[in-house]
């Protein structure tokens, strides 16, 4: 008799006792996960949990384990049929636990309460480690976003070095990198059929470290990175790698990498194609609880209350800002969910008991990429740019709002629906072309219909050179942008805010810089409030430069602001009055 994987309406098992109520003798999948248990869409262990779920596969989640008892939460629900699955959670936990200066947070989002405490350093090495201490003989394949930006030799400033990919920490088996639900879902399949784990070597956005290096070196188009070895030692091989690993990141039709990591080649095979809307609108319709586990009744989960009451329409970002690592994770292409997908959405979120009528946000990693890509798919296939619009707009990328117009439109009438708040960033240039209709008036019914009291806009910076540097546009286009804005506010009498994002300390920037961006925003009548110091993360183009010196894609030296105190010297122009005036 087949058992079903869960009940109907029902939480994933997280207990022994939960499992032995659906009459589960074994779990087919594990999944630890740093994070709590919260089922729904915008938490990627329960999207992963759901997925497989939709396998026909018996899956329990162990949220937060203790790593520091007798291990007890490693072994409660016994050895799977299958593999575990282990992440880190919605965050990388070095982020989660640090500020930029290197300083513990006193809090974490994703914990109960808020709470800081209940998970370890680098959550998924700690975590990976007991499994396969405890579990020598079962798979243990790890994923979510801090597997997936360290899969390869990284800078890591918590450390100030250079570390290995993951998988030599880690002792894992697989690497799931990116959105993982197709990967993920193959992997199971093979290990169902009863493929060894050691034999999984050819399934797309997965790495592993090759059992026989010669035939993995062999590959046709295979891309030989400098090892790991060299980028310890070599700065200007350390660039040459990241530019690489970037340049193939952003392929339509990527090639695999290969790195000798000292240990063992590491092996990276290309992604899958972005995902249809076909495959989005699936997955966002797995049953999800949308609702923490009732294990946490009473207590708040801060990052849950952020998203409960906001949607999801699309995935990856074409913007290939050079802080940023959302495009090395979700892919440069977007992805987009269907209206009625949305729609259906947006219905389930009106039933909740504490809705008021009031959707806080409608977006993704930018608000208004949705049904954004370009015109011809051959075209980008071609393509060897990390950015869609930057220095400037592709010529061929559809940069139309008319979709998401028409989506905000069709949201907004829904009876149940009082006001669409849009929480996410808005991408002022992708405004930078001189269009009619839709584009030309997505600003304004934004303003009108979307905006609670400040619309989020991140220039990052004024001075041209640093600007250049992260890949963002100019800050004249900004001033356009805020004029534009405030022809709005008077015309139709409003009294909305500009809330601009900055960023001090980023490489290239200097005190100098710091005091003209004061001044400029001075003279702009605006006050700095969404703000932050440049933290340099694993694959990104910035935290290469930190590292070394060097802008890999020019070859020219740059500075950096190394030492905690010129950090903090920074950061401190956002708060003195002295430097407002300064030019």
């Amino acid at each position: 008799m087949t058992l079903p994987s869960s009940a109907p309406g029902s939480f994933l098992p997280t207990s022994r006792k939960e499992m032995q109520a659906l009459g589960w003798p074994r779990a087919d999948v594990v999944l630890f996960t740093g994070d709590a248990y919260v089922d729904h869409p915008s938490f990627g262990a329960a999207v992963i949990a759901r997925v497989l779920e939709r396998e026909g596969l018996r899956v329990a989640v162990v949220p937060q384990p203790n790593w520091r008892d007798d291990l007890r939460d490693f072994t409660k629900l016994g050895v799977p049929r299958l593999f575990f699955a282990v992440t880190s959670g919605n965050m990388d936990s070095m982020v989660n636990h640090y500020t930029a200066n290197k300083r513990l947070r006193s809090n974490d989002a994703y914990t109960p309460e808020g709470r800081a405490g209940f998970r370890p350093d680098r959550a998924l090495t700690v975590y990976t480690k007991i499994l396969r201490r405890l579990y020598p003989e079962t798979p243990v394949v790890i994923g979510g976003i801090e597997a997936s930006l360290r899969r390869l030799a990284h800078y890591d400033f918590w450390e100030d070095r250079v570390r290995p990919g993951i998988l030599v920490d880690t002792g894992a088996h697989l690497l799931v990198y990116g959105m993982g639900e197709r990967p993920v879902v193959e992997i199971a399949a093979r290990l169902n059929r009863g493929d060894p784990v050691e034999t999984l070597t050819d399934i797309p956005q997965t790495a592993f470290i090759a059992p026989d290096p010669k035939a993995f070196l062999s590959r046709p188009g295979v891309i030989r990175l400098p090892g790991f070895e060299e980028c310890v030692r070599s700065p200007k091989r350390f660039g040459e790698h990241f530019a690489a690993v970037e340049e193939e990141s952003n392929r339509l039709e990527a090639r695999p990498l290969v790195e000798d990591a000292g240990r063992g080649l590491v092996v990276v095979n290309p992604p899958y194609p972005p995902p249809s809307q076909e495959e989005m609108d699936g997955w966002w319709d797995l049953p999800f609880q949308r609702a923490p586990h009732p294990r946490y009744k009473g207590k708040r989960i801060p990052a849950w209350d952020m998203i409960k009451h906001s949607v999801t329409i699309h995935r990856g970002c074409f913007g290939g800002c050079s802080f940023c690592s959302i495009s090395a994770h979700q892919g440069r292409f977007i992805s987009c969910r269907s209206v009625a997908s949305i729609l259906r959405e947006v219905d389930r979120i009106a039933r909740m008991p504490d809705f008021k009528g009031n959707l806080t946000d409608l977006g993704g990693p930018s608000a208004n990429m949705y049904a954004m890509g370009g015109r011809k798919r051959s075209m980008c296939g071609a393509c060897r740019r990390p950015s869609c619009i930057h220095p400037s707009i592709c010529r061929n990328l559809d940069t139309s709002h008319g979709p998401l117009l028409e989506l905000y439109r069709r949201v907004r009438s829904m009876p149940e629906v009082k006001r669409v708040f849009i929480g996410s960033g808005i991408r002022y240039d992708l405004f930078d072309r001189p269009v009619d209709g839709p584009t030309g008036k997505y600003l304004e019914e934004v303003m009108r219909h979307h905006v609670s009291g400040r619309l989020k806009v991140a220039p990052e910076h004024s001075e041209p050179e640093i600007l250049t540097q992260m890949r963002k546009p100019s800050f004249a286009l900004f001033e356009r942008f805020k004029a534009e804005f405030d022809r709005i506010n008077r015309e139709h009498s409003l009294r909305l805010q500009l809330t601009p994002y900055l960023m001090s300390s980023h490489p290239g920037c200097t005190d100098a810089h710091m005091a003209r961006l004061m001044a400029r925003l001075h003279d702009l009548n605006l006050r700095p409030e969404q703000v932050q110091d440049f933290t340099p993360t694993p694959m990104t183009l910035s935290s290469v430069i930190f590292h070394t010196g060097i802008d890999p894609t020019t070859g020219k030296t740059v500075h950096v602001a190394r030492a905690t105190e010129s950090k903090i010297q920074q950061k401190a122009f956002f708060f003195s009055k002295a430097t407002r005036h300064k030019k």
